[in-house]
């Protein structure tokens, strides 16, 4: 159980030291900082989705041969379909966009950019939960080691991200207190989507393999839908591209080593 909590407050923890940069960091951040920033946490993403999230769900399912890639396409497309819903109920704003999405809201700008950041934790709270669900019942193909590296990568990713949304609410007249606070509390959602994963976890386990590609898809939906338009934005440059692929390799290289 130790180990379990660990690694739900891992990520978390990411979050939250993000978000306390309002104390240490007394600009705003810069645009091509911001692009480096979503680059790297779209490298991690993707890394995790592949290595921690859709092969263990076609490896879960080996039994069915050469149909093994079928849940794993089920869960995937069910995980996209999952975040597009939610781009169309919940009010959000995503950073360095003026148009929010969603239904009309009178919400504020920076409340709505706080949505759009819980949003984007709803999967990597989800990636967590699954697969500590499956070490936790036993599965062959998920380790400790390869749970716990999960968590660590995305709990890297979380710091930059912590930071990019509350440096802009100091900016918007928030107090750092309250930037930090709307930070830390984007992030939320993870711990709390862990949780409830792994409370249920004897009816996880019979569709596993569904759930892992689940998250993976929802995973790959935020990246392609936010965080690459975020780090190819503005003026041609290589800071995108080359932070996704230290993120990428980074994740990748944990994911192998501890797993």
């Amino acid at each position: 159980m130790e180990n379990i909590c660990i690694g739900i407050a891992i990520p978390f923890l990411g979050t939250a030291l993000g978000a306390a940069c309002v104390y240490a960091l007394k600009e705003e951040i810069s645009p091509l900082h911001i692009r480096g920033l979503s680059g790297f946490a779209a490298g991690v993403m993707v890394a995790a989705a592949i290595w921690s999230l859709l092969i263990p769900s076609m490896e879960e399912s080996a039994d069915l041969g050469t149909w093994a890639f079928v849940p794993a396409v089920i869960g995937f497309w069910l995980g996209i379909l999952m975040l597009i819903c939610f781009d169309h109920i919940i009010p959000h704003l995503h950073l360095g966009s003026d148009t929010p999405e969603g239904p009309r809201s009178r919400l504020a700008k920076t409340t709505m950019l706080v949505l759009a950041v819980t949003l984007h934790n709803i999967p990597e709270g989800m990636a967590v939960g699954v697969v500590f669900a499956g070490w936790l019942s036993g599965q062959e193909g998920i380790s400790l080691a390869g749970a716990m590296a999960l968590s660590i990568g995305i709990a890297i990713q979380n710091f930059p991200e912590g930071a990019i949304v509350s440096m802009p609410l100091v900016t918007n007249g928030y107090s750092r207190f309250k930037a930090c606070g709307a930070g830390i509390l984007s992030g939320a959602v993870e711990p709390l989507g862990a949780v409830i994963t792994i409370l249920l976890t004897s009816l996880v386990v019979p569709i596993l393999p569904y759930l892992l590609s689940f998250a993976a898809g929802a995973m790959m939906y935020v990246v392609v839908e936010e965080l690459i338009p975020e780090m190819a934005a503005g003026e041609h440059s290589h800071i995108g591209p080359l932070s996704f692929a230290v993120g990428f390799t980074l994740m990748m290289a944990l994911d192998v080593a501890l797993g």
